[in-house]
């Protein structure tokens, strides 16, 4: 079901090439929103173009550098910000590597920092904003095996989250962010051949995935697009520096 929920809202995506960013940006659009989609990857966020929504306008942007986060913004002058971009590194502590470390909590968090610098002045400004970050149900919420640098990072975004909702409570922003178990997506497939060739086949570690998930199934990118689209809404205005699980029941066993 779709309206005009978000009629008269400007909304910045990241990492919209694909997944959960693709499917959030689409949905906003047919709310009405006029969704600024974004990646670093053009080949794949051109294929956006395909929905034929006249209110979805697409650009490069790159959450791991100021001055392109800083042009982003400023070009999509943001009601709705919804930090989308991250990457899901395997392994346990002793198999972390300082680079990927690093590399996850400038892609994973310190992006998110970046994006908000630049957007909160003008929301501000405005006295109006909704800031929706992509957490994880592994990480704050339950420990996932073979997650230690995700889960670390996606732990710390709901710090983040939380210390933004407080700072500006009073001056009309908002700042929640999504905590969701396992979304089938493109970069979810690739993680699943990667297991498959531990295991011996990608079968196997589809039922693995599967398995940890008590509906029995992986979630799809529009049921998570749904709640972005009502954390972007004013129908959720009273709603702020909360996690909000989307997990088929994994974090409730």
């Amino acid at each position: 079901m779709t309206g005009q929920r978000l009629e008269g809202k400007r909304a910045l995506v990241t990492a919209a090439g694909q997944g959960i960013g693709r499917a959030s940006a689409i949905a906003m659009a047919k709310e009405g929103a006029e969704v600024f989609a974004t990646d670093v990857n053009m080949e794949l966020l051109s294929t956006i173009r395909d929905q034929n929504l006249e209110n979805i306008r697409i650009f490069e942007l790159d959450v791991r550098s100021n001055d392109s986060v800083k042009k982003g913004i400023a070009q999509a002058a943001p009601d709705i910000l919804f930090n989308c971009a991250g990457f899901v590194h395997h392994g346990t502590v002793l198999d972390a590597t300082d680079a990927e470390f690093d590399f996850a909590i400038d892609l994973n968090l310190r992006a998110m920092m970046r994006t908000i610098r630049a957007a909160l002045p003008g929301m501000l400004e405005r006295g109006s904003g909704s800031i929706i970050n992509m957490s994880s149900a592994a990480g704050s919420i339950i420990g996932a095996p073979n997650r230690f640098i995700y889960g670390t990072t996606k732990a710390a975004v709901v710090g983040l989250t939380k210390s933004v909702a407080v700072d500006y409570v009073k001056q009309g922003i908002r700042c929640n962010c999504i905590c969701p178990g396992t979304v089938e997506s493109p970069s979810w497939h690739d993680r699943v051949t990667a297991l498959g060739k531990e295991l011996g086949s990608y079968e196997a570690a589809m039922a693995q995935f599967v398995a940890r998930q008590p509906m029995g199934r992986v979630a799809t990118a529009e049921e998570i697009a749904a709640l972005v689209v009502y954390l972007a809404a004013d129908e959720s205005a009273f709603t702020t520096g909360h996690t909000h699980i989307i997990d088929g029941g994994w974090s409730g066993q």
